[in-house]
């Protein structure tokens, strides 16, 4: 009689307990639940991906109730308003593409989940839900319900520390003791020494060593049959079948021998394929954690925010030197980088760098701020709960709500070299087996194991990531910070550069400022500077540095018009400040100067004129760029600076102003509409849509809490003049993926060249298999450390 296996999670069905629905076969309630689940919402295309992903579901009644406390769910919680909260969850269960297809679909199954994302390498999912309409222990049980129980330890959130699964290092320890041993007990016959004794003994000492391989081989191996045989049954042939085929064909070999007597077998060189098998997987695991480790603590924002002193004193300290305690000054459009306690009496803050959702949130003093929220409206002060993750800022910035679509070259190849590998890659293995077997046994079984070990795609699909995490981690060094590995391919192919001029190309530290106009009192100078402290635009912080401190007034209903300036109620007065439009001023002869005007109480008073200083190194910059790329000025200036930059500038460098924000925005689209590959580099704030639209934006930080969440990398200011490296050094990373593809298909094919004509043994296939990721590795990290080298040195 044909065993039964359950619909959803595959098991066998004892005949007792089997259920019919649907006219499909379940093994208990809770896999038919979870089926009528998917049915209902029109999920079942999830068991087209695998036969039994997650777990099976078990009574679990009662063991999130605990997620009703409020207290405690506002510890596990990154983020909580009254109509949106986010939560990372650990799901030890997530393996494979069903489990990320289900639990990235969890808005389906339940009402008031707004979205989920997968993190596959830590096993997490982080959902944004409405608290309102469901709690966190209602999505809890959903979970454990359809197979994926979170586990949830509230030692864990406070410490911050995380369950290690060291099954790995259990395995490679099995096999390195069985290795060892078997290694050891073989000496005899790698010698044929003869003797009287080991002569008698020679039986038993082969049975113990087949009794000792079989840890190795059941055990520690046992991860190569459990991916082989999951790959065979969703019909995707993967580079785990022809290992765990190898080691399976060493092991029957090797039992016949001892069985029939013909010799020792091949247990030392099977031990050894396994040790070194799971010894390279350890190396790729320990890499891969160590280029985690350094995207998350060493890509810091490059960003300031104004702490304010015990004596109210203002200073401009990195976000990673903010502790608890600490009394911060936040803007209009300033970024939250902590979670705090709102000092201020009201403030509007925009979420949507953590929820993607545009809509201000209205705070009173007392209130708990999170970080990733924008300041909008006056300046406020808030007290800090927690000392900055910079993990966190990074995870926020790189929220899928904010990625571009890029076109993965390097992966198409990889994946499209990876389909056809394993197939090819059994074909030569059996034609060199068919070949062998009428010649040698002996060399047919090692021909046919070593073409399978040696050939491995892995050095292959290294090559980009460990190439591009690399130079993320070198031009971060430098203060130069991606959001990701793959802006490093976007900027290798830019073609057009455009600069944003005022606080890109000159700096805010430097400026010659004068004042033309009715004589300011002490106590409008005092408004000014008041109305000044809450405005983040270049100009604004410049003037603001100008003005002497003589006092500080409370100021209402702040509001900062993009492209135009600032105003706000002072008092009893109403100022103004910002362009001649804004402020009533329409003569002729303010066209050709870069000045900020001011008005009070509809009276206009006169203007602050500023001679801008440019960044050090531009000159030489633009020369530099100019044999290589278009170059585009924009600028929502009038042309007051017109002579003064072409005289500065290459002559082919393209200069337009008086562009609003949205101009700005529709310039790039037109230079992509034409064909080119844009690059903008702005400050983040009147250009943040420039950016977003743009192939590569980049955004320009000088002591400023602001930028754009869709900008794909920031430049510290510092390191502004090495912006042609940057670029240079994108287009070395692709030439070094370039040759490191090469370089491991010549492994592959010399490998498979010795093995398939008989001459490597398995055992040293093992060895060398390792062997290649180390130099693929290697390779990539050296080439890239010399160009970067090389290219510094040049600039």
């Amino acid at each position: 009689m044909d065993t039964q296996n359950c619909f959803h999670c595959g098991l066998d069905i004892v005949a007792e307990a089997e259920i019919i629905f649907d006219e499909k076969t379940f093994c208990c309630a809770g896999c038919k639940t979870v089926y009528e689940i998917f049915s209902l919402n029109d999920l079942t295309s999830y068991y087209d991906f695998e036969k039994s992903p997650g777990a099976t579901p078990q009574d679990i009644k009662g063991k999130y109730d605990f997620l009703e406390n409020e207290s405690i769910v506002s510890k596990l919680l990154e983020f909580q308003e009254e109509t949106t909260a986010i939560v990372s969850l650990s799901i030890p269960h997530i393996h494979c593409s069903s489990c990320i297809w289900i639990l990235e679909n969890l808005q389906r199954l339940q009402e008031g989940i707004n979205v989920s994302q997968v993190n596959f390498p830590d096993k997490k999912v982080r959902i944004n839900y409405n608290p309102q309409i469901v709690s966190l222990s209602k999505i809890a049980y959903l979970l454990s319900s359809i197979g994926y129980e979170p586990y949830i330890s509230l030692e864990n959130y406070e410490s911050g520390t995380q369950n290690v699964d060291r099954s790995l290092t259990y395995k490679l320890g099995v096999a390195f003791f069985c290795f060892g041993n078997i290694m050891l007990l073989s000496f005899p016959e790698y010698f044929e020494v003869k003797e009287f004794w080991l002569d008698n003994y020679k039986p038993f000492f082969r049975w113990l060593i087949f009794a000792l391989s079989l840890p190795s081989f059941l055990y520690s191996a046992s991860g190569y049959y459990v991916s082989a045989y999951k790959s065979i049954k969703s019909r995707m042939l993967n580079i785990d079948i022809p290992i765990a085929l190898g080691i399976i064909i060493f092991f029957i070999r090797s039992t016949v021998d001892i069985v029939m007597d013909y010799g020792s077998g091949f247990f030392d060189s099977l031990t050894g394929l396994v040790f070194f098998m799971l010894l390279g997987k350890m190396f790729q695991i320990k890499t891969y954690s160590f280029l985690s480790f350094e995207r998350d603590f060493k890509s810091y924002f490059p960003v300031a925010v104004t702490r304010i002193n015990t004596d109210a004193s203002e200073e401009s300290v990195a976000v990673y030197d903010i502790k608890k305690g600490d009394r911060l000054l936040i803007r209009n459009q300033e970024l939250i980088p902590v979670d705090g306690i709102l000092i201020s009496e009201t403030a509007a803050i925009d979420y949507s760098f953590v929820t993607g959702e545009f809509i201000p949130i209205n705070k009173n003093s007392g209130d708990k701020v999170f970080a990733g929220g924008k300041q909008i409206g006056k300046v406020i002060e808030m007290e800090v709960l927690f000392s900055v993750s910079q993990s966190y800022l990074t995870q926020l910035w790189s929220n899928d709500v904010f990625q571009k679509n890029v076109e993965q070259k390097h992966k198409s190849i990889t994946d499209s070299i990876s389909r056809y590998f394993t197939p090819i890659l059994l074909l030569i293995a059996f034609a060199g087996f068919g070949y062998w077997i009428f010649k040698d046994v002996n060399t047919a079984f090692n021909v046919f194991t070593a073409v399978l070990i040696v050939a491995c795609p892995c050095a292959l699909a290294l090559t980009a990531p460990f190439t591009l995490g690399n130079v993320l981690r070198i031009v971060g060094k430098q203060k130069f910070y991606l959001k990701n590995a793959l802006v490093i391919e976007q900027l290798a192919k830019v073609d057009t550069i455009v600069f944003d001029k005022t606080g890109t190309i000159t700096t805010n530290k430097k400026s010659n400022i004068s004042y033309e106009g009715k004589p300011l009192s002490e106590t409008n100078l005092i408004r000014i500077k008041s109305v000044l402290r809450g405005s983040n635009h270049p100009l604004s912080r410049m003037l603001y540095d100008f003005l002497p401190d003589m006092g500080r007034v409370n100021i209402s209903d702040f509001e900062e018009i993009t492209g135009k300036g600032i105003q706000s109620k002072v008092v009893e007065s109403f100022v103004r400040i910002g362009s001649a439009a804004f402020t009533g001023k329409t003569e002729e002869n303010t066209a050709l100067q870069t000045s900020v005007h001011i008005q009070m109480n509809d009276e206009y008073y006169g203007k602050y004129v500023f001679k801008n200083q440019y960044r050090e190194g531009l000159e030489e910059l633009f020369k530099s760029l100019d044999s290589h790329y278009q170059i585009k000025v924009l600028s929502g200036d009038n042309a007051g600076e017109k002579a003064a930059l072409e005289q500065l500038l290459p002559k082919s460098t393209e200069l337009v102003f008086n562009q609003k924000p949205e101009q700005k925005l529709e310039f790039i689209k037109q230079l992509q509409d034409s064909g080119k590959n844009v690059m903008m580099v702005g400050d983040g704030l009147n250009d943040a849509g420039a950016l977003a639209q743009s192939n590569v934006g980049i955004s320009i930080s000088e002591n400023v809490n602001v930028f754009s969440p869709a900008c794909d990398a920031i430049l510290e200011a510092t390191q502004f003049q090495k912006l042609h490296y940057f670029l240079k050094l994108s287009k070395k990373a692709m030439l070094v993926i370039k040759m490191s593809f090469g370089l491991s298909l010549l492994y592959n094919v010399v490998g498979l060249t010795f093995a398939i004509t008989g001459n490597l043994q398995p055992l040293i296939a093992a060895i060398i298999m390792p062997l290649s990721t180390v130099t693929i590795v290697s390779f990539v990290t050296v080439m890239s450390n010399y160009y970067a080298r090389k290219l510094e040195v040049r600039s």
